[in-house]
Parts: C-alpha cells; structure tokens; sequence
C-alpha cells in the first residue's frame, strides 16, 4: 500500500464518518469565529491565522452541527462559527468520540489529507460567552471538542471527516547531518527509513533534516512529541564517538523513560557484521506516547537495525496508545 492510500483510509468501522460544513477563523480570543472558503491546518500548531492555534492540546475546536440546532431551538440566530468553533461537522456524534480517536480530512477524489486527534472533550468555561449571557445556557462547554493537528494541509468546507485507521501508527523521521542540512549530501538513510517503516505498517507524516546541533535537535525532538503528538520518531545519524555526535545526549534530555531493549537489540545486529557496532551511543526512550529511537546515519546499518526491531514496535506503539495491554505470546 502507498504512502498516499495509507493517509486517506479510514478506519474499518464502519458509520464514523462525517462533513466539514464550515471553516472558521478569528484574529482574537474570545470573538466568534468567521466562516472562510479555505484555511491551512498546520501540524502541531492549529488553524494558520486562528488566534486559538498554538503548540498546546487544544489546537483546533469542532462543533457539531447538531449541537448548534440546539441552541437554534431556544430561539437564538446562530451561523457557523458563533460558538468559536474551528471546524464545525455534521453527521458525526462528536462528544461520545473517546480521546485519541483520529480523523483524516480528505476533499472528495483526493487521497489523503490532513491528520487530526481528539484531545478533549468539552471545557470549562469561566467568563461564560455573549450566548451564555443571552440565554443562560452555552452548547460548546459540553458537546465541542479539541483536537492536535499530527499532519497538515488545506481544509475546506464539504471535505470528508472520517476516522483514520488506528491500525496506522504515525512516525516522523530526523535526520541529524551538517553536510545534509546544507545540502551537500542527500539523505539515503531517511529514504530508507522511510520506505521500510511504511512497509510494516507505519505512515511517515514528518521529514527534516537539521545539522548536528544538540539544542536545535532537541527542539525538534520536543515538537514532534508534544504538539505533534506522533507515536514514534526515528532520528538518523550523531550516534558515533565524535565531537559533533550529539543525537543520543539530546535524545537522553527530551525521554521521561528509556526502553534499552531497542538499542541492544540493534547494536547486537549489527554486532554480527562488524565489532564497531559496540561503538555507537544510539539510545532508545519515551516521552509521554512517543517512541523514540535513534537509529545510525549510514544507509546499510539503518536497514540493519530496522530489520532488528520493526518486528516488535508496532505492538510497543499499541500499548503506549493504550491500544494493546500485554507482551505474552498466545
């Protein structure tokens, strides 16, 4: 299956699957939102030019079209967009969605499209908003939920909203290379990475190349954990004994908990065609539900120490999304 039917599939049950009606935006917090033709979902971040976007859980909000009729059923005018919704939906009942359900936003004939988790459900609200005022009562504290962009792209009304594939995980590749991040080498060991995760089952939404820079590595790190939300991040390269090989200490800055299973696993493959092996730093950890692996920088020893642990991560992603409870063998 291709990088592109992989993005667009929607998860096998069945039912879960709706239309973006409208898209909305607003320059200030606490406005109502106006209805725009197009707006660009940037990952880890929200709606471009949406003053509710930022690298938190709560980057883009939905409401039902649903929820809206129901205060229509009070007596209020209401549009798209007056309760301060993002994205507002219809056909899907979007408060009884659990959080972690992911959505993929497709226009209709095109594969793919951007990615989106549910974060939360409902939210406090302190002020209490004009129709909160108006009425005594207010829909989106309940039934409006939050979401994190995991992959970008144009967003428009009458795309399709339906449930990604959970089956799926979701991975970013960075690659640590000076003479990569100035162009002067290209980066085989991403492509390979790239190809054989996708092969086993993962979808590659994120590629970066950054120089060996261990403060700049770790912001990358740090983003595509946190406001990306992504279930595993492969860095390439800096696992040696240089001075400028830095990826495993910013790796060791970023993860709450290291898995060193992974590494040893790695370094006893490559162990078996070359006792330099034990030379590499490579480390292996978690931060929140990402994974996170540093694999080395040459094509060959990628593909080495992939073929080494592919076989297990799927499972190890699955319990980190809460999706699987055991590692026995049946």
């Amino acid at each position: 299956m291709s990088q592109r039917e992989r993005q667009g599939q929607p998860s096998a049950s069945p039912g879960i699957e709706g239309r973006i009606v409208a898209v909305c935006v607003s320059e200030r917090k606490g406005t109502s939102k106006t209805p725009v033709p197009e707006a660009t979902l940037v990952a880890g971040y929200g709606l471009e030019g949406d003053a509710h976007a930022g690298g938190w859980h709560r980057q883009v909000s939905l409401l039902a079209v649903s929820s809206i009729d129901k205060m229509r059923a009070k007596g209020l005018d209401l549009v798209c967009g007056d309760f301060a919704e993002n994205l507002t939906v219809e056909g899907i009942d979007l408060p009884g969605l659990p959080v972690g359900t992911r959505f993929v936003v497709t226009s209709p004939g095109v594969a793919g499209g951007p990615l989106l988790e549910v974060t939360q459900i409902g939210k406090q609200c302190h002020q209490g908003c004009a129709i909160f005022q108006q009425v005594g009562d207010c829909v989106m504290p309940r039934e409006g939920i939050f979401a994190r962009v995991m992959k970008g792209g144009t967003v428009r009304p009458g795309d399709l909203f339906s449930e990604f594939d959970p089956d799926i995980y979701l991975v970013g590749i960075l690659t640590a290379s000076d003479k990569g991040s100035r162009g002067e080498r290209s980066d085989v060991s991403g492509k390979v990475a790239t190809q054989m995760v996708e092969d086993a089952g993962g979808l590659v939404v994120s590629y970066e190349v950054v120089p060996d820079e261990k403060d700049l590595i770790k912001q990358r790190l740090l983003r595509l954990c946190d406001e990306v939300g992504l279930d595993l991040v492969l860095t390439s390269g800096g696992t040696g004994l240089g001075p400028r090989d830095v990826t495993p200490d910013a790796t060791l800055d970023i993860i709450e908990k290291q898995v060193p299973g992974i590494a040893e696993a790695m370094r006893i493959e490559s162990l078996k065609k070359t006792p330099r092996a034990m030379l590499s730093r490579a480390v292996a950890g978690i931060r929140g539900r990402t994974l996170v692996i540093n694999l080395p920088g040459s094509p060959r020893a990628v593909e080495e120490c992939l073929q080494a642990i592919l076989p297990a991560l799927g499972h190890g992603i699955q319990i980190l999304r809460a999706h699987a409870a055991e590692c026995a063998r049946p």
